[in-house]
């Protein structure tokens, strides 16, 4: 018989490449890996491991039973937290995946509006990126990934970023807001104090981009527009974007929930047509949508976004 505690000896062997590290990150004994390894095998009924040196690799048999470990220790987590918020033993914990502009506008006020409410509650958060984020919530590193994407632009073809955003359809899904680009110019720009400026007026301008994803929207939206930007600088940190934009080394075009931590001392901004807004979006997985810790943290996200 399989159990929940050698796939998760296995899942961890599979993603550090040894029993040693397996131990320090599952905070064991090599030995005891070993020995649950061995037990695992003997389940399973053949080899799901092959020992080369101090290496490790899967044998076939291996890598389809940690494909599946993922998707079962997800719902055992789900089952846990459950019957434990039901039993009154525990509130229950959640780990929390953020972007950097949600986590300095929207998490803060959720989070603290969840522990006030729920004071037995234990959230942890760090930040990432999507598509990162999301990997780590189908890998089962967390319960919930604040994450955004863009919405589909003339031209787009499959295999693009925007056909990308189907795999989201195997996720819990809580729409939050729609965070509209602005456009972000040096102080004493031609365009500062335009009010609302289109894309091709800004054809000749140097830009300053952002994560990756930010910037593979960016050029698709200026080559809807009829150009290809130049773009100068790239960055993921928003504050430097900013910094870049009032040395006057050129023009951006970051969300309003990135504006909002931000100082913008040596900018102006301006509305930008057509106007583009991104989804922000909270994701769990199907079976962690029912826990209620998750469902309360869903809760208070998407009453943070309503504020």
């Amino acid at each position: 018989m399989i159990e929940a505690r050698h796939l998760r000896v296995l899942r961890s062997v599979a993603v550090t490449g040894s029993f040693s590290a397996a131990a320090r990150e599952l905070g064991c004994t090599q030995p005891a890996v070993s020995q649950q390894m061995r037990a695992l095998e003997q389940s399973a009924g053949t080899p799901l491991l092959i020992r080369t040196g101090r290496e490790m690799r899967l044998t076939e048999a291996g890598e389809a039973l940690v494909r599946h470990a993922t998707g079962i220790l997800a719902g055992l987590t789900a089952a846990e937290e459950e019957v434990a918020a039901i039993a009154g033993l525990r509130a229950g914990r959640v780990r929390l995946v953020s972007f950097p502009s949600g986590s300095s506008t929207l998490v803060p006020t959720a989070l603290a509006e969840l522990r006030a409410a729920h004071p037995g509650t234990r959230v942890s958060l760090v930040e990432a990126e999507p598509p990162r984020s999301v990997e780590m919530l189908r890998a089962g590193d967390c319960e919930v990934a604040l994450a955004f994407r863009y919405p589909t632009l003339p031209g787009a073809v499959p295999g693009t970023e925007v056909a990308a955003e189907a795999e989201w359809d195997d996720l819990a899904v809580r729409p939050l807001l729609g965070d509209r680009l602005v456009g972000v110019v040096p102080e004493g720009h031609r365009l500062a104090g335009a009010g609302t400026v289109g894309f091709p007026e800004l054809e000749s301008e140097p830009w300053i981009a952002g994560c990756p994803r930010c910037r593979r929207h960016l050029v698709k939206i200026c080559e809807s527009a009829g150009f290809t930007p130049r773009i100068d600088f790239a960055t993921d940190d928003v504050p430097a974007v900013v910094g870049l934009v009032a040395a006057g080394l050129g023009v951006a075009v970051l969300p309003e929930l990135a504006l909002e931590s931000v100082r913008m001392k040596g900018t102006a901004t301006v509305q930008v047509e057509p106007a583009v807004r991104r989804e922000v979006v909270a994701l769990t997985l199907p079976d962690l949508a029912r826990v209620p810790a998750v469902v309360a943290t869903l809760d208070r996200l998407e009453h943070a976004a309503r504020r």
